[in-house]
């Protein structure tokens, strides 16, 4: 039963991230309507998150082994109620974008704790990390059919306080079930015992950084994040601009995110039984780069659309996979720290890719969109490739 609801808490914080990755790509167009910003200025709303999101993730290992799993998660649930407060009376334009930062590094805090906790279970780690996920695509589908109907209204940023109050809810649940206590100490609640600690002298900083593989794996992460988010944040935009989508359009971007959750619980059986989760990487990005061009070479409004909900399942299932790898080859010991700064620089890409993308549309129109997208997952095939094979542990 603890295990159950301590793994339910875990899921409402990552439907939050979810929830606020979903959020900006509906809201895009009034945002830049009512500031009066254009596609670069915009795009700092990214760059804000960004910076959040590398504080959060360079503190993470400090903070994990000073106060605990159970206080860093919670301060970084709090980080996300102050981002919130700042964000939903549309304030000045400079004081909306610090209520990104606020955002980005509480949501890089409990990406990282969450993340690190389900990959440290012994049992059922891989299936846990599929749902968990899904989670984040559930907030990430619910969040764009909010915030359309809110980016019809005179008062646009009280959706913001909808998502106020999810994040309070959140904050609360995590007390509740975690009592601030240490990864160690919540884990033994639930019967699994703590892991040995290494036995080398350097700190755990040196440690962790002299891996190889985990810098391959954060590359791989910053660009996938990275392509998810600029999907979500800027189709809607590229929908009404090149294709002549009207104001329901924000909806393709919740089409995105379903076809992401359904896809990380629908091809979790493929993933294990049918071709292999290394495999399936190869093989759900080379789709996905097929489908992207059709959005981008076919000029259908439907058929943009399918085809964008199709690249939402065929991505769906990569995140959590790569997290399982890095269970599978990282030292346990360290493998919070690992898995904190996977996910927190992995998460740079969701404020790098997006802001590149306003950036080069400033110039060349939105309409560039797609050949920008299908060059990021090309890398993707090419990161992956370089990630060692085999389920070795790196202890």
């Amino acid at each position: 039963m603890r295990a159950n609801l301590q793994f339910a808490a875990l899921c409402w914080c990552l439907f939050l991230a979810g929830w606020n990755d979903g959020t900006t790509g509906p809201l895009l167009p009034r945002i830049q309507g009512v500031y009066h910003v254009g596609f670069a200025v915009v795009s700092l709303l990214f760059i804000m998150n960004c910076v959040g999101f590398v504080v959060g993730s360079l503190s993470n290992i400090y903070l994990t082994d000073r106060i605990g799993f159970g206080r860093v998660i919670v301060l970084g649930s709090v980080s996300q109620v102050i981002g919130y407060c700042l964000m939903s009376p549309a304030p000045p334009f400079p004081v909306f974008a610090i209520g990104y930062v606020f955002n980005g590094f509480g949501i890089a805090l409990q990406d990282a704790q969450a993340n690190g906790y389900v990959a440290s279970y012994k049992e059922n780690a891989a299936s846990r990390m599929g749902f968990l996920h899904a989670s984040y695509g559930a907030g990430a589908l619910a969040a764009p059919l909010v915030a359309t109907q809110f980016a019809q209204l005179h008062r646009w940023s009280f959706h913001y306080l909808v998502s106020l109050g999810i994040s309070l809810s959140n904050a609360v649940c995590l007390v509740i079930v975690f009592r601030f206590k240490r990864q160690d100490e919540c884990l033994a609640q639930i019967g699994q015992a703590a892991e040995p600690q290494g036995t080398s002298d350097d700190s755990k900083y040196r440690q962790i950084f002299k891996l190889k593989v985990l810098h391959l794996l954060a590359f791989f992460i910053l660009v996938y994040v990275g392509v998810e988010v600029t999907i979500g944040g800027w189709i809607v935009t590229y929908i009404i601009q090149v294709r002549g989508g009207g104001a329901a359009s924000g909806y393709i971007s919740a089409g995105f995110f379903g076809g992401l959750t359904a896809g990380r619980i629908a091809l979790l059986w493929v993933n294990k039984k049918k071709v292999g989760e290394r495999l399936a990487i190869f093989l759900y990005v080379a789709l996905a780069i097929g489908l992207e061009l059709i959005v981008w070479l076919v000029p259908s409004l439907i058929g943009g659309a399918v085809a964008v909900s199709l690249v939402g399942v065929l991505l769906g299932p990569v995140y959590p996979i790569v997290m399982n790898e890095a269970g599978r080859i990282l030292p346990r010991w360290l493998l919070t720290g690992c898995i904190g700064w996977i996910a927190g620089f992995g998460q740079t890409g969701s404020a790098a890719l997006p802001f590149m993308t306003g950036a080069i549309a400033s110039k060349a129109g939105i309409k560039s969109l797609q050949p920008l997208l299908v060059s990021m997952m090309g890398l993707m095939l090419v990161l992956w490739a370089l990630v060692p094979k085999g389920h070795q542990r790196a202890d």
